[in-house]
């Protein structure tokens, strides 16, 4: 599969999870515009992405195209903490 129609379907189906999962009294839905890879990659007949959305939900996707058995694996993740932390140097 080529990358930008990977990149396409991955988005779609973020877009389309995302939706489902969320609170329906916020009366809120999005679109593809607010999905966006993050990173992407291409090896052989295999593609991997990660994505996430415009949401200050913390959420970001995996999803991973086995071209072998032509099968799309979708993980969801919560970030939980963002942190810096600092390294002495070695100098």
């Amino acid at each position: 599969m080529g990358n930008d129609k990977f990149e396409k379907i991955c988005k779609e189906i973020v877009r389309d999870y995302t939706n489902e999962h969320l609170d329906k009294s916020d009366n809120k839905q999005i679109n593809l515009e607010e999905v966006f890879v993050v990173w992407s990659c291409k090896t052989l007949q295999n593609n991997k992405a990660l994505l996430s959305t415009t949401l200050f939900d913390g959420m970001y996707y995996e999803l991973t195209y086995n071209g072998d058995k032509n099968e799309l694996y979708f993980d969801a993740y919560k970030k939980w903490e963002n942190k810096c932390i600092k390294i002495e140097s070695e100098d």
